[in-house]
């Protein structure tokens, strides 16, 4: 039998002082932290700290002021598909204004590459584009007609694709729409190039991954070795954000195979929980992968449903229609009965569920769902997420708090969409995130960036959502609907982590859990809530040992 070699960091002690400690729960600062291999043994004074390691220690981070955070936890973001949008061409609205330009940054990424190798592009928003509309088929056969040409969607639901990739694919006037998808198509019946949600099936290949109905289809296969790169440029850019922990939440076989190739050659640093796509429902159940299989580093935490498609495509379900456009109405992935059976399966296995769900409709299919489940087999702190959960009532947000489900918002959506938002669904829009209502109600608010939707920025969200305010400068909505900046760092950290089953380990800085911390500029709750976005990270620990550290340090 071979073992395997001792750790010698396993015993190895850190000492951290010269900066403010934010101690888990409370706006109280300690002085200092202890750390013995990958745990904190003591939070407290300096002489204290330094007593706990028995006087002394292998190692003293002595810092120059600035504030010690718990590391901050995304539970919910993409980060292969966040690594493979930076490397593809950059094609958000900052970049992008006009049509004209989106052909222009993807010829010239085209000049670049090989013949033949796909031009790919992510980010544009088709209402902020000066046209107000998607680009076709025909705007990006003008960058090539002889290999794929895809630009992805800033929502990550979908894109548009030239003639050349609509042929390969075999897609024409008579392709119908799959079910839980949609293929854009001229007044003449062809296709547009447009490809929503489960329609993206048709672009993964022979061989590659499908989902159907079960959501967005973003899984394109590319050799390890890019898998590898994406994996590693994402990470960089989570860990420079100070972000220790990640919630994947939408995982396939390309998600895993990345994942735990990164795991075996030990690239893997930051922590990840992984929520399988519901297409892999079946195979969870019979393989027995519940329970949290893993380890503190990577592990299998639950399933990811769609109840319904994205505000900013408006895809959300609204049975009444959109404000906008009373007969357009967007779409469900599932029957609520099909979904209800679903989710059903799930729990009784004792899964974790995290689902999509935006409108009012799709919120109270889940809830229905939930309520359903839990009747029919009780089990108790299963903690089934809402994921964005844009548009809840107030009497939905008092049925959470009842049946313990979480709601994992992302800030930023209403900060970088919110006016189009209110645009599409009008007065309702002013009322996108409301996260300030749910913690008087009991409901424990959780932050996160569904990267690549938006950016790693945990101090960006937590600031949209003290001040509510659009990048065009719209505040949505009144007073009572903002949550606190401290409230909101503990949506980002402690919180985030319990929605991860996780608060046993990450998401604080007290004895016994992980040292995962991140050294900031300044302290969040010094700051005025609009400014906090600049407060920079100067470094990021995980277990103990520093993960990343800004340029110059």
């Amino acid at each position: 039998m071979h073992h395997a070699p001792a750790d010698p960091r396993t015993d190895r002690t850190l000492l951290v002082t010269g900066a403010a400690v934010a101690a888990a729960g409370t706006a109280a600062r300690a002085e200092a932290l202890a750390v013995r291999g990958d745990r904190i043994v003591h939070v407290g004074t300096a002489e204290d700290a330094r007593a706990a390691l028995g006087g002394r220690a292998d190692e003293t981070l002595e810092l120059d002021g600035g504030l010690v955070h718990p590391g901050f936890v995304d539970a919910h973001c993409h980060p292969v598909m966040y690594g493979q949008a930076l490397a593809w061409v950059d094609c958000r609205p900052e970049r992008v204004p006009d049509i004209d330009t989106l052909v222009a940054v993807l010829s010239e990424a085209a000049r670049e590459l090989p013949a033949g190798v796909p031009v790919r592009g992510f980010g544009y928003e088709h209402r902020r584009l000066a046209e107000r509309r998607h680009p076709t088929c025909h705007d990006l056969d003008r960058i090539a007609t002889d290999r794929e040409v895809y630009v992805m969607n800033a929502s990550g639901h979908g894109g548009v694709v030239n003639t050349h990739t609509l042929h390969a694919c075999g897609i024409t006037a008579g392709t119908p729409d799959p079910e839980g998808g949609s293929i854009g198509r001229f007044e003449s019946g062809e296709p547009d190039g447009q490809l929503w949600d489960a329609a993206c099936d048709l672009l993964t290949g022979p061989a590659g991954v499908k989902i159907g109905n079960h959501g967005p289809n973003f899984h394109l296969s590319e050799p390890d070795d890019i898998m590898a790169d994406h994996l590693l440029r994402a990470q960089e850019t989570f860990l420079a954000a100070g972000v220790t922990t990640v919630g994947d939440a939408q995982a396939s076989r390309r998600e895993m195979e990345t994942y735990l190739r990164a795991r075996e050659s030990g690239a893997l640093r930051m922590r990840v929980s992984a929520y399988l796509t519901s297409a892999l429902l079946d195979v969870a159940l019979d393989l027995g992968v519940v329970h949290g299989f893993g380890d503190d580093l990577f592990r299998v935490q639950g399933v990811k449903f769609y109840a319904d498609g994205t505000l900013g495509g408006w895809t959300a379900y609204f049975p009444e229609g959109y404000a906008a456009d009373c007969c357009h109405h967007g779409q469900l992935y599932h029957s609520a009965e099909e979904y209800a059976e679903l989710v059903h399966r799930a729990h009784a296995a004792g899964l974790q569920t995290a689902t999509h769900a935006q409108s009012p409709f799709a919120i109270g299919m889940v809830l229905d769902a939930v309520d359903k489940a839990q009747a029919d087999v009780p089990r108790a702190d299963m903690r089934h997420r809402i994921e964005h959960c844009g548009l809840p009532t107030d009497e939905q947000i008092t049925r959470m708090a009842g049946l313990g489900v979480v709601p994992v918002m992302q800030p930023q959506h209403h900060l970088r969409t919110g006016d189009g938002t209110l645009t599409a669904i009008g007065d309702l829009g002013h009322r996108y995130n409301p996260a300030g209502p749910c913690l008087p109600a009991g409901v424990p608010v959780v932050f996160s960036s569904d990267a690549p939707v938006a950016p790693p920025a945990p101090l960006e969200a937590v600031s949209a959502a003290a001040t509510r305010r659009t990048v065009l400068g719209t505040v949505l909505g009144d007073a009572s609907l903002r949550l606190p900046v401290s409230d909101g760092l503990h949506a980002h950290t402690a919180a985030a982590a319990r929605a991860l089953h996780r608060e046993h380990s990450v998401g604080s800085l007290a004895p016994g859990l992980l040292a995962d911390f991140v050294v900031l500029d300044a302290d969040p709750l010094d700051a005025d809530p609009s400014e906090l976005a600049s407060i920079g990270v100067r470094e990021t620990w995980i277990g103990g040992s520093r993960a990343w550290a800004a340029p110059g340090r």
